[in-house]
């Protein structure tokens, strides 16, 4: 879900002239864009749930 608002977020100003319709749509850019907060939140995640303590 995170990663979906900054992507969105980020998408919207790196690339927002052409999603808007005013110059030319880069979809690895695009792509990437969604990626990169998707992997970082996942690395997060799964770095803290290997260090917590066990119950």
């Amino acid at each position: 879900m995170v990663a979906l608002v900054v992507g969105t977020i980020l998408n919207l100003i790196n690339q927002g002239d052409a999603l808007l319709g005013e110059g030319h749509l880069n979809f690895t850019k695009l792509l990437l864009t969604f990626a990169v907060p998707y992997c970082v939140a996942t690395y997060g995640a799964v770095s803290y749930r290997l260090r917590a303590p066990r119950r």
